[in-house]
């Protein structure tokens, strides 16, 4: 089956989607609420095909710009195409208010904006093109008729959300993974997760047991240097990829578990209370840019390590 990837103008960076040009033909991801219209729509065009006909809306997570164009899109396939997104992802689908309380759940304690709710529920209500009821809930492990003898394999992937999935084209090895292999992550320079041990065990499964012949993701994340990868990746590309990711996180652990031993503090620096695994890092970035994957990537080590210390206490107690 042909993938052809759809970008959809937003700012100075493009959203991805990616269409599977099977008998039933699926869109992976969705972009923000304009990128059907605006993107999806001109870019099938241009390749002889119509959304009207796309069968399978296939989202790998549940953030903004992923499933914000999902109500616009399945409006134009005449509400025919089914919905699919992992169990723990679909608050995000069905409510922008889910968005808001992920936000002050995590990194948004850390970012001392007062308008940060405000902004962000403003934000859901732009982009997010409706409030939507998946068709199909998956949690890893099914498979997906795209009609004729195709199907695709639903793989967990938890770490950047605890819902991410992969997208497995069977026979050929076609991996759809949004924003599940972050490598120095995006414009920002930092990789966004929030559950750290996930996200490890993630990339050593996708690394180890998938071992995708093509590798497509969410964003053009980068290498140490700064330069972009695209988003689709060859085999020696992808392995690339996971391991540069690996390594990174083992570097952002022991930078967050020295932090949280020191103990956290206020201080003045923007990085504050990590400021000590920013240090150690040599991270100069901005750690407000939104989604702030700084701080929700630490806010993870803090909250995993927290659990940790807690589990310890109750087993020395008995």
């Amino acid at each position: 089956m042909a993938v052809h990837p759809l970008v959809s103008p937003w700012g100075r960076f493009g959203l991805y989607s990616f269409f599977i040009d099977a008998p039933e033909p699926a869109i992976v991801d969705t972009g923000i609420a304009s990128s059907p219209a605006e993107g999806m729509v001109p870019a099938l065009e241009a390749i002889g095909r119509r959304i009207e006909d796309v069968r399978w809306i296939l989202l790998t997570h549940g953030h903004i710009d992923h499933i914000g164009g999902a109500h616009a899109l399945w409006e134009l396939t005449g509400r025919r195409a089914q919905v699919v997104i992992h169990e723990a992802d679909a608050p995000m689908l069905r409510s922008r208010r889910a968005h808001v309380d992920e936000y002050l759940a995590g990194r948004g304690q850390y970012l001392n904006d007062p308008g940060g709710e405000a902004g962000l529920a403003a934000a859901a209500n732009a982009v997010i093109s409706g409030e939507l009821e998946p068709d199909v809930l998956v949690r890893g492990g099914e498979k997906i008729s795209l009609g004729g003898d195709v199907t695709v394999s639903v793989h967990s992937i938890p770490g950047h959300t605890a819902g991410s999935v992969a997208y497995v084209l069977d026979g050929q090895n076609d991996v759809f993974v949004g924003d599940a292999v972050q490598v120095h992550g995006a414009a920002n320079g930092f990789p966004g997760f929030v559950d750290p041990a996930g996200y490890r065990s993630s990339l050593n499964y996708l690394r180890d047991t998938v071992r995708p012949r093509h590798l497509y993701l969410g964003h053009p994340y980068r290498r140490a240097d700064g330069t972009p990868y695209g988003v689709e990746l060859d085999a020696v590309q992808a392995r690339e990829a996971l391991q540069g990711s690996l390594d990174i996180e083992a570097r952002v652990s022991g930078a967050a578990r020295g932090a949280l031993a020191a103990g956290l503090q206020d201080t003045d620096s923007p990085y504050s209370p990590f400021a000590g695994a920013a240090e150690e890092l040599g991270y100069q970035g901005d750690p407000c840019l939104e989604p702030s994957p700084f701080f929700t990537t630490l806010h993870g080590y803090r909250t995993t390590l927290d659990h940790t210390t807690e589990d310890e206490e109750l087993r020395a107690h008995g």
